[in-house]
């Protein structure tokens, strides 16, 4: 999956004019019709239950695929073949692997409730998905951080190693401030890109917005309903995505000037 940034500049430019008038033919459209507007108006505030769901799943799952993705990509450069040949493994395995398979396989994998002290507690669909994308979004950081410290000149190291500085330290107090720096803009586009995946979650049960959407549309019955729900779902991904996606655009240009 990609983000909008990868589109061409001019019609990255265009699309919130363009989106904008989609948005005004749906208002037209509601306005047209006042029962399809009512009706709307019923299932808003569980379509937003379901888009909550979808921007907590991305916030756990960039979250914990940063934390174990910053390490990989540390690992990857270890010296020793028995530390880095395993964590490189992993990286080109998950990077490649689809994310709905990936949310289906952690579906089945791990068990509906686990036994903590004697007692069951559940473990929920919503956070099976979490670790799904959290996986490949790892991998994806893994390999930003590896390109982010190698693009360091190697003078940076060796100049940390003259005032004393040990090979860890240097990492820590001197590499990696510089590589979060050059590595914020492919971040975000993985962000965005999570994001919109968070959608297939819907296929394993997990009430968020797409799933909601679907309940709604199959509740009311009515096609320009189901019409105008999707176009509900598109319209959230996109508010939240594009922003993003614009900012992405701007940190790069500033990052090479």
């Amino acid at each position: 999956m990609i983000g909008t940034k990868n589109l061409p500049a001019q019609v990255h430019n265009r699309l919130p004019w363009l989106f904008a008038a989609l948005v005004a033919l749906a208002v037209i459209w509601l306005l047209a019709d006042l029962s399809l507007l009512k009706v709307l108006v019923e299932w808003l505030p569980y379509l937003g239950s379901g888009f909550l769901m979808n921007i907590l799943i991305s916030l756990l799952a960039m979250t914990g695929g940063t934390m174990v993705g910053v390490i990989f990509g540390i690992l990857e450069l270890a010296p020793l073949k028995i530390v880095r040949y395993p964590v490189v493994f992993y990286v080109q395995v998950f990077r490649n692997a689809p994310h709905l398979v990936l949310i289906f396989a952690t579906t089945y994998i791990f068990p509906f409730e686990v036994v903590v002290f004697g007692h069951y507690l559940p473990f929920p669909d919503w956070l099976k998905a979490v670790i799904g994308l959290a996986i490949p979004a790892s991998a994806y950081v893994a390999e930003i951080t590896r390109g982010a410290i190698q693009s360091i000149p190697t003078t940076q190291w060796e100049a940390a190693k003259g005032l004393g500085f040990s090979r860890l330290q240097a990492l820590r107090w001197i590499i990696l401030p510089q590589c979060a720096r050059r590595s914020l803009p492919p971040w975000m586009n993985l962000f965005s890109s999570i994001t919109m995946g968070t959608a297939l979650a819907s296929l394993v049960g997990v009430h968020e917005l797409l799933h909601a959407a679907t309940d709604a549309s199959t509740a009311v019955r009515r096609l320009d309903f189901t019409v105008l729900a999707y176009v509900v779902v598109m319209t959230a991904f996109f508010v939240l995505c594009y922003p993003i996606s614009s900012l992405t655009r701007r940190l790069e240009r500033r990052l090479k000037a």
